[in-house]
């Protein structure tokens, strides 16, 4: 039974309500983006730049196990009072981040090719997205030690160090978008290029937050933890961690990359509507993650303090909060999803296209509360294992099943699958939550009192 306890309500909502206003400018970025491009005179730009821009979220997005592992990480040694733990968590995040990214970049032209291949549409389509994906690659470094300053922050339990860096980096990208397309005439390349730039201006406004959350945390920088070959042992349990989240997330993108690419072969006009209503499901996921982040937050600190009764609390307040804003999102898309595509393209076969897909917006935020929930979950608890499962079957399954089972239906089955793939990870992880709270095995490895 729930009972409404302001005061642990009020813990929750002081990480979420940050991160739910700074999360929301991410989804409004691609908004911008797409409201820029969508009104130059042809659709296949705004087609080049929802495919150029999947290859490159596909990539980033892998390497969401940056962000998701070391808040976990960072969240359990602040519950423990471990400050040489906090500090190693960090640097051992951004050594991984940069290596990947080194490793991205030397591999791009591979990743091009490939994506490109896969992704079909028009040559118009084809072109634009090459110009993107050319220029955006190279924020590769940037983006990923974003994560790892944005993961440590909120493991930290710090929400408005997250919420500045986000809004910063956000509004100087938007900015520059429109600078670079409507000053510079830029075009496609405009807005690749102010988001590359904007990832760098992120990484030197977050560095400065991490100095300030550290200091105040009374965290010394020790520099013999630059030497992480050296400590192998400390960095593999992180390395496993990474690994389950990356495998997790690779599936994720899998979906979202097949239903651009899908759509792309159905038209420039299917795409491009696709492209504004993804960017809706973004804004969707990136409001409702803000509630995720707090219980990620507020997890890892109850394994840390091994305390059965926060960790239990923690849940149902992020509970209550999911479906208060996820009843919000379906509201705004029946009241004013026709004003919001309206503002995004002035085309009208591009707006006519949208409009028949609007309706599965507003189911999918109360669809796809679950997931998120549950996903911040099981990032506190680490238990990326468990993650990884669910993510697999609900690929298989929810997605791909529902596809193929209704693929006659055109674009139809690409949002049928999408919802079913968010259904089917909220069912198998409360499934997977559910078992583990029967068997009071609520924390791998690590014995719980009862507060």
């Amino acid at each position: 039974m729930f009972q409404f306890d302001w005061p642990s309500h009020k813990a929750l909502l002081a990480i979420a309500m940050p991160m739910i206003l700074s999360n929301i400018t991410v989804p409004l970025l691609g908004l911008v983006d797409t409201a820029v491009v969508g009104h130059l005179d042809a659709p296949f730009y705004l087609g080049g730049v929802a495919v150029g821009s999947m290859i490159v979220t596909f990539i980033f997005w892998m390497a969401g196990f940056l962000r998701m592992a070391t808040t976990g990480v960072t969240a359990q040694a602040y519950g423990s009072g471990d400050g040489a733990q906090q500090i190693q968590k960090l640097v051992h995040g951004i050594a991984i981040a940069l290596g990947l990214a080194l490793l991205i970049l030397v591999l791009m032209w591979p990743i091009r090719y490939f994506g490109f291949a896969l992704a079909g549409g028009s040559a118009e389509v084809q072109s634009y997205g090459q110009q993107y994906f050319s220029i955006r690659i190279f924020s590769a470094p940037a983006a990923l030690t974003n994560l790892v300053l944005l993961g440590w922050m909120l493991g930290m339990q710090n929400a408005k160090g997250p919420m500045w860096h986000l809004i910063f980096t956000n509004i100087v990208n938007i900015l520059l978008d429109l600078l670079f397309v409507f000053g510079f005439d830029w075009g496609v390349k405009g807005v690749a290029a102010a988001s590359v730039v904007a990832d760098y201006c992120g990484v030197a406004i977050g560095l400065y937050f991490v100095a300030q959350i550290a200091q105040s945390n009374g965290l010394h920088f020790d520099p013999k933890q630059l030497a992480v070959w050296r400590q192998w042992q400390a960095l593999k349990p992180l390395l496993l961690i990474n690994r389950d989240i990356f495998l997790r997330t690779f599936a994720l993108m899998v979906c979202f990359a097949f239903m651009t690419f899908q759509g792309a072969k159905l038209g420039d006009n299917i795409v491009a509507a696709n492209a504004i209503l993804q960017n809706f499901l973004m804004l969707v996921s990136f409001g409702l993650d803000g509630i995720a982040y707090a219980v990620e937050a507020l997890v890892g600190k109850a394994v840390g303090k091994r305390s059965r009764s926060m960790l239990v609390k923690s849940i149902q307040d992020a509970l209550f909060w999911s479906v208060v804003f996820a009843l919000f999102y379906c509201g705004l898309f029946w009241f004013a999803g026709e004003w919001l595509i309206a503002l995004m393209s002035d085309l009208p076969q591009v707006r006519e296209t949208a409009l028949v897909y609007l309706p599965w917006m507003m189911v999918l935020p109360i669809v796809s509360m679950w997931c998120f929930l549950f996903d911040g979950i099981f990032i506190g608890l680490t238990r990326a294992k468990d993650m990884r499962n669910s993510m697999f079957i609900s690929t298989v399954i929810g997605f791909f099943m529902v596809w193929f089972m209704l693929q006659s239906y055109g674009n139809h089955a690409l949002w049928a699958a999408m919802t079913g793939f968010m259904a089917m990870r909220g069912l198998t992880l409360a499934l997977k939550l559910r078992s583990l709270m029967r068997s009071e095995q609520l924390i791998s490895g690590h014995s719980v009192h009862r507060g």
